[in-house]
């Protein structure tokens, strides 16, 4: 019977662990042209937990690439970032997603041009449609750059792009590394930004 007390003592750590919930997680979506670079740069962010290339704000159901690539679809190269709200709130991870893209340009981000490139942030809900919109509002105050003009639209759905594309900077570290380098993202974010991209 003793032996049996002591096998149930040890054992109510791990049932405990079991029956509490999962950690509570938040999403974001936040455009930045470039895919594969916008989700290397947020899965940098510490308390982010992962970030999903994909497609957003166009008219095709599941769209693919070479559909969305094309400009035709109304969609931009987007990513969803999954958060931790006890590491970093929504605000701040919006604060942190600035210094990661250009906002001075409409339809294009650094090398790549057409709407499909276009910035944006999407909100889930009023609150993340809030802190959005006073987000950008106290960048076009601050007059640290001329122009915004980075869309702030509340999200539709988000279409996961093709397997090949998630986590292509770890995949393809070299190509990736080629690509944004010559497509000069880094030189001109340290342009607008500075240390602050840091």
């Amino acid at each position: 019977m003793r032996i049996l007390i002591t096998a149930l003592v040890s054992l109510l750590p791990l049932l405990a662990e079991a029956a509490s919930p999962p950690p509570k997680t938040e999403k974001a979506i936040v455009a930045g042209g470039c895919f594969w670079c916008t989700e290397s740069d947020m899965e940098k962010i510490p308390g982010v937990i992962s970030a999903v290339s994909g497609y957003i704000g166009g008219t095709v159901a599941k769209p693919t690439y070479e559909q969305v690539s094309s400009g035709r679809t109304g969609h931009t190269e987007a990513v969803e970032v999954t958060f931790d709200p006890t590491k970093i709130s929504y605000a701040q991870l919006v604060e942190k997603f600035w210094p990661t893209i250009d906002p001075t340009v409409q339809n294009q981000q650094f090398c790549d041009h057409g709407p499909q490139y276009r910035s944006g942030i999407y909100p889930l809900n009023d609150a993340q449609m809030q802190v959005a919109e006073a987000s950008k509002a106290a960048l076009v105050k601050s007059a640290r750059v001329p122009n915004v003009y980075t869309e702030i639209v509340r999200a539709d759905t988000f279409w996961p792009a093709e397997a090949y594309h998630q986590d292509y900077y770890k995949t393809n570290s070299l190509k990736y590394k080629y690509y944004r380098y010559g497509c000069g993202r880094d030189a001109r974010l340290e342009e607008i930004w500075g240390a602050a991209k840091k």
